[in-house]
């Protein structure tokens, strides 16, 4: 029998696979499409924002995922003319300054200080470095695999392959998509709004290029040309797409551009597009049994802004050290609960905030107004943090309320005792590094960890290392802060996220 069967091989189903890997699990990846297939559907940019920057960064993976960041630009710019070549040479100089946060409804949120910590490539491309890492750690990949259907019993989980093939697990999590065959097998509930805008996404060849020029809102929609040449796009506020699935066509692209821009757009070859909307459901619980989900399967909402990607990642980095421990038996099934618990209300907040988003791209003069009064909101510093920790992930809270100021928060970079600058978090090697909990004090904290040493490491910080008031803290491993006190009393918490201690 598998660990974990994950059903659906895209970035949050191979980022999940390989922390569950990382986390001593033995996981199955089952993707119904070939990686050509999904090479051709992969349209656009996709923004890695500051918080999965720095959880890639905790598993040493941020260092690959920008060096395909800067190959890609450099082929970008050696692919479009001298305009387009100086507009790829002005993003690379915001990214390599660090001043790009994303955007909120299409306000520029900048970081003049240049402390951001943001990626943006093709989402193949990202594949193409999880996919590479997932195979070094050993894990299994089957491509061309569709799934036709799963049930669970008492005993585990069971996948039927389209061809009739039977897979058995003790656990399956569905990163199939908005439209996941695990999640409806499931029962969990998938409410939410309708879609009130049709998006489309193409690789097309225009008659005139030079007619149509990215425009971020006009009486009939927007319209968008990515950097990657070739690539345009239009949002129209029509209520959504009629049929989603069928091949999109010239003739359709054509008339949609003719909408938005008002010119007679002639749109000569269609190479491939994709139709997108602002359907925005959120999954009642993202666990049934021994069901779970992650990514879209668990949560859809309109890409603009680019956090559907992160909040999915984040979902994978979340559960695979849960999940991990769990089927190793070292923690109870109990631990899984938190995975509801803490990302469920961070979900609900980017489908909120999408909505806005949606709102604010309208025509009309009330929403033109309504622009005006937020950019200068948005000059604001205090409220330029607010929206900034939205767009990036930094505002997450897994315990508000909490007595101590870093519990529920990810960890802040802290040095290690006796190694000026060395960083005892975020270096993609260490406890952290490994898929382990870290408990770092300013005293010997060793002991307190006897009977851990496979789940969870130590370290010894100097005595102003900026804990907090605590003598002590316990950080997941996926960053974030579960406890914080004194070293003695760290018993509770560690059975409480990392299950009992193993005896002599």
């Amino acid at each position: 029998m598998n660990d974990v069967i994950v059903v659906g091989g895209g970035p949050v189903g191979l980022l999940l696979a390989c922390e569950l890997k990382l986390a001593g699990a033995d996981p199955l990846v089952l993707e119904a499409a070939t990686g050509e297939e999904r090479r051709t559907r992969s349209l656009g940019l996709r923004s890695l924002n500051a918080r999965t920057v720095q959880s890639l960064a905790l598993r040493g993976l941020k260092e690959p995922v920008e060096r395909a960041q800067w190959e890609m630009l450099d082929e970008l710019a050696d692919r479009r003319g001298p305009a387009g070549a100086d507009l790829v040479a002005l993003m690379v100089e915001l990214l390599r300054k660090g001043q790009i946060r994303g955007h909120f409804a299409g306000l520029p949120l900048l970081d003049e200080g240049g402390e951001a910590e943001y990626l943006m490539l093709r989402q193949d491309r990202l594949e193409g470095v999880l996919a590479e890492r997932a195979a070094a750690m050993g894990v299994r990949i089957r491509q061309g695999c569709a799934v036709a259907d799963v049930a669970q019993d008492t005993a585990g989980v069971t996948a039927t392959l389209a061809g009739g093939e039977v897979v058995r697990g003790a656990y399956l999590v569905g990163c199939d998509g908005g439209r996941s065959l695990v999640r409806k097998r499931s029962g969990i509930a998938f409410e939410g709004t309708p879609a009130t805008m049709t998006g489309r996404t193409a690789v097309a060849e225009l008659a005139d290029p030079g007619m149509v020029t990215s425009s971020l809102r006009s009486p009939g929609g927007l319209v968008n040309l990515s950097l990657v040449p070739g690539e345009i796009a239009t949002i129209e506020f029509d209520g959504g797409p009629d049929d989603r699935d069928a091949p999109m066509t010239a003739a359709e692209l054509q008339a949609s551009l003719r909408r938005v821009t008002g010119l007679e757009v002639v749109v000569e070859r269609l190479e491939t597009g994709i139709r997108y909307s602002d359907n925005t459901r959120h999954a009642r619980s993202y666990r049934e049994g021994r069901m779970l989900l992650a990514g879209d399967a668990a949560h859809v909402h309109s890409p603009i802004g680019g956090q559907g990607l992160n909040l999915g990642l984040q979902d994978a980095v979340n559960l695979g050290w849960k999940l991990g421990l769990v089927v190793r038996g070292a923690a109870p099934g109990s631990l899984l609960d938190s995975y509801t618990a803490e990302r469920h209300p961070v979900a609900a907040r980017v489908l909120r905030n999408t909505r806005a988003q949606v709102a604010l791209m309208r025509p009309g003069a009330q929403v033109d107004a309504l622009r005006e009064v937020l950019s200068e909101v948005l000059e604001l510093g205090e409220a330029r943090r607010h929206f900034t920790g939205m767009a990036d992930g930094t505002e997450v809270d897994y315990a508000p309320g909490s007595a101590h100021p870093l519990v529920g928060r990810f960890a802040p970079p802290l040095e290690r005792a006796g190694a000026p600058g060395e960083v005892a978090l975020r270096e993609g090697h260490g406890p952290l590094g490994e898929g382990r909990g870290l408990l770092i004090g300013t005293g010997d904290v060793g002991a307190a960890v006897a009977g851990y040493a496979d789940r969870v490491g130590s370290v010894r910080l100097p005595a102003d290392a900026g804990l907090g008031g605590a003598s002590a803290v316990l950080v997941r491993p996926d960053g974030y802060v579960a406890w914080a006190g004194d070293a003695g009393a760290a018993g509770d918490a560690l059975t409480t996220w990392f299950g009992p201690p193993t005896t002599a």
